[in-house]
């Protein structure tokens, strides 16, 4: 099973019924993040049907980003077949090790490196560091991966999504070391205000997902109050990080209103302010969806 999606398979206790729509948003926006090709809730929806419920609610587009070879294929892929989706290409931290065990981080990087060459791969992600789920012997392949990514977004000058789970100061460090790329991304940020003041201050972009809405996730709230407008996305992690009060259930990119709402609550200012900023923040990051 793979290390990057280990946490959605149901043991039976949750409850899989996908959410009722949230009402539209009046501004689009788009979902910055998202893995559309893991199948969940009770009824399992296609590409075409997730596209369809993220429309009708103001959804005008989705990053579908990769985690290893196949689903960087699926993502570009999907990119080349639909006008709604752009694509990130990757080898997750969590898959970096055993690709590295196998003799074979060479070879799927040099894979990764061929699908952002698409004119619809957008970003190089999700590529960083992992100390949650890796131990201290699989963190030089993580490391190689990392520097090889941040390499290859270089290289054909896209964005770059970095995952990044209690290694905060290994990944800022990283950046700083290698040289980040232009327009760097932390997807699902999940550190403090003085981590956001930081990484704004470099020209980073925080992307926020529906964990914001968590009572247990004030770091994430005292991040996104710190965040200055023009570096915020949002994103959904679909399927994982339902917002509130759905969490726990299916996630997709309809319900990405959920927590555009919710922050804009907390930053107290109108919906449909927020929402023209963040579309045009997604824009200026990935590059127009037509």
């Amino acid at each position: 099973m793979s290390g990057y999606i280990r946490e959605r398979y149901n043991d039976g206790s949750r409850d899989v019924r996908w959410p009722a729509p949230p009402e539209p948003l009046a501004v689009p926006v788009y979902d910055n993040h998202a893995h559309l090709e893991i199948s969940d809730g009770d009824e399992p929806r296609s590409l075409d049907d997730q596209l369809e419920r993220a429309a009708a609610v103001g959804i005008l587009g989705v990053v579908q980003a990769g985690g290893d070879v196949d689903s960087s294929r699926w993502s570009a892929q999907a990119a080349a077949s639909h006008p709604r989706v752009l694509a990130a290409v990757a080898i997750h931290p969590n898959e970096a090790p055993a690709y590295a065990a196998e003799g074979r981080l060479d070879e799927a990087i040099a894979v990764i490196d061929e699908l952002a060459a698409q004119p619809r791969v957008r970003a190089i992600g999700e590529t960083g560091l992992d100390f949650f789920r890796t131990d201290e012997a699989g963190r030089p392949a993580q490391f190689e991966s990392f520097e090889a990514h941040i390499a290859l977004a270089r290289k054909h000058a896209i964005a770059m999504q970095i995952h990044d789970r209690d290694a905060h100061a290994a990944v800022l460090e990283t950046l700083e070391r290698v040289g980040a790329p232009d327009r760097t991304v932390f997807h699902c940020f999940s550190g403090d205000a003085d981590m956001a003041r930081y990484s704004a201050d470099r020209g980073y972009w925080l992307s926020f997902a529906g964990n914001i809405t968590f009572k247990n996730a004030q770091n994430l709230r005292d991040a996104l109050a710190v965040t200055p407008p023009e570096r915020i996305l949002v994103e959904t992690d679909a399927p994982f990080l339902t917002p509130a009060p759905h969490r726990g259930r299916p996630n997709a990119p309809y319900l990405i209103p959920v927590t555009v709402r919710f922050m804009a609550a907390e930053l107290g200012i109108e919906v449909d302010e927020l929402c023209a900023q963040l579309a045009a923040n997604t824009l200026e990051v990935y590059g127009s969806f037509v």
